[in-house]
């Protein structure tokens, strides 16, 4: 979609091209905090490489720990070390590269990442394990887990619900594509109406602890991104209806809110989502959808490797408590900085 669209009550219009990548404002250099000195090797890349892109080191100090049965994987603080020199940059930083690239062109849009990246953990994991418990897969849902269990080698005996969390085992385990276990935990409710979807998925936000969870130091840029009138655009890979709950406790209405959705007929679910999900380089089309393809994106915020399209793409590209594939990639994205965690 090209020209002006509104997002999150904004009026964006098509600039004249993305902001350049790696522009720094009013007190950029002079404020870095401190780099992380490279060492040397080599990391193959898709994505523009750094002159001196070289492989990351990773010492796993504390390497696994567990949220609802799901396998989340981070280091200890200071355990991982980039190859590539990566700035640590304050919000206030962060804040004042975004204003330089406000001034030198109108009309762009700052774009975060959600799980990880806004708040701790992972709201789609959240669901989907809630979906587990609930124990509720409807005959069209049962079919096509069923007959993805299959398709990719896994037994599709047992309930619903059983082959589900095979195929999530599966995942954990890496014999399983990333990117179609989001669009299963995006689709698996069908046979649902919409109506008890996001009632669903209010009730595990509600029950989530998401305040608890949140991460000041990009909500403050975020802050004051919008108090300066920019729109703010949630992207994440996550079922539209529960980024949806979480995204409204922060601000984000529907209209500034990309993520996975499941296709409907009526008001059913079915086994289905929208293609492409807002995953990896599908993250920065979804994006583009939504507010035309001539818009800058002055700044991206994310966390892991998925979010490495979308951190390219953006004038400003923040890494927010790196997961380590996100780390080990960092020569992918030019310019990348990571913002110091609030205290």
């Amino acid at each position: 979609m090209d020209g002006a669209v509104a997002v999150g009550g904004v009026a964006v219009a098509g600039g004249a091209g993305a902001a350049g990548a790696g522009a720094t404002g009013a007190g950029g250099a002079a404020a870095w905090a401190r780099a992380v000195a490279p060492s040397k090797a080599e990391v193959p890349t898709a994505i523009a490489k750094h002159p001196n892109a070289a492989r990351v080191r990773i010492v796993l100090l504390s390497f696994l720990f567990k949220v609802r049965g799901a396998s989340l994987v981070q280091a200890a603080q200071g355990a991982i070390r980039y190859d590539l020199a990566v700035e640590e940059q304050t919000a206030d930083v962060v804040w004042n590269r975004i204003e330089a690239l406000v001034r030198a062109q109108a009309g762009g849009v700052v774009a975060t990442d959600g799980d990880g990246t806004l708040w701790s953990g992972d709201v789609g994991e959240d669901l989907f394990h809630a979906f587990l418990d609930h124990g509720r897969a409807e005959p069209p849902a049962l079919e096509a887990i069923c007959r993805q269990a299959r398709v990719h080698g896994q037994s599709d005996a047992g309930t619903g619900v059983d082959v589900a969390r095979r195929i999530h085992a599966a995942y954990l385990d890496g014999r399983y594509p990333e990117e179609r276990m989001c669009e299963l935990m995006a689709w698996c409710f069908a046979g649902w109406t919409r109506d008890e979807v996001r009632d669903f998925a209010r009730d595990v936000i509600d029950r989530g602890g998401l305040a608890g969870r949140l991460h000041d130091e990009v909500l403050g840029v975020l802050g004051r991104a919008r108090a300066a009138g920019l729109p703010v655009v949630l992207v994440s890979a996550s079922p539209v209806a529960v980024v949806e709950e979480a995204g409204s406790r922060l601000g984000f209405d529907p209209a500034s809110i990309v993520a996975a959705r499941p296709t409907f007929a009526a008001d059913t679910m079915l086994p289905d989502v929208e293609r492409p999900i807002p995953y990896g380089p599908g993250k920065v089309a979804c994006l583009r959808a939504r507010i035309g393809k001539d818009t800058p994106v002055y700044a991206a915020f994310g966390d892991n490797a998925f979010d490495v399209h979308l951190l390219a793409s953006a004038g400003v590209a923040v890494a927010v408590r790196p997961k380590p594939r996100l780390r080990a990639r960092a020569a992918d994205v030019p310019g990348l900085v990571e913002i110091a965690q609030a205290r």
